[in-house]
């Protein structure tokens, strides 16, 4: 069914449910009080409640909308890989042994956690390269906001790596990467 067939249905409903309400009013205002058909009347009146719900649900739909918040700035805006730290990364064995493959080649995204405090990072895997489990790897860290993050990443600092819900691996700082110009 197309939406206006549906659109059409719902107003005949309403327009058919408001009849039956004000002549159940009419009805109503002119049986005897205690009768039977004052109460069956009553029952009629009833039904401008779904059309009052739908005419409320109606006038919500109308209203405008305001314009979602703009998204934060990712790293697919920030373009090309630019390092901002060296980095030593021993990634933790998996609970499952079969769990326990090598980190295969391309880009990762993170956070990088300090106390209770989570800086967005990425580093890539070189093609052709694989990090094992367990081992350290030295890798190249950029951060998405590096003015904020560096100064809480001195050289030597510890920190743990976040992806999704759990922290896979544990690093320290090696080496802090000049700005480019």
């Amino acid at each position: 069914m197309s939406t206006t067939k549906i659109q059409s249905r719902r107003r005949l409903i309403v327009a058919v449910l408001l009849c039956v309400a004000v002549g159940g009013a009419v009805v109503r205002h002119y049986a005897a009080p205690g009768s039977t058909t004052r109460d069956i009347a009553t029952l009629l009146m009833v039904l401008w409640v779904p059309i009052i719900g739908n005419v409320i649900a109606w006038l919500i739909g109308k209203r405008p909308r305001r314009a979602p918040p703009p998204a934060p700035p990712g790293f697919d805006d920030l373009g090309a890989f630019t390092p901002s730290v060296l980095a030593e990364i021993t990634f933790r064995k998996p609970a499952l042994p079969s769990q326990d493959i090598p980190i295969a080649p391309g880009e990762y995204r993170c956070a990088l956690v300090l106390d209770k405090e989570g800086f967005s990072a990425r580093w890539v895997v070189p093609p052709g390269d694989a990090l094992e489990r367990g081992k350290p790897a030295t890798l190249e860290i950029e951060f998405l906001s590096p003015a904020v993050a560096l100064p809480r990443f001195p050289v030597g600092e510890s920190f743990r790596v976040l992806i999704g819900d759990s922290f896979v691996a544990d690093g320290r700082i090696l080496q802090l990467r000049p700005a480019p110009a």
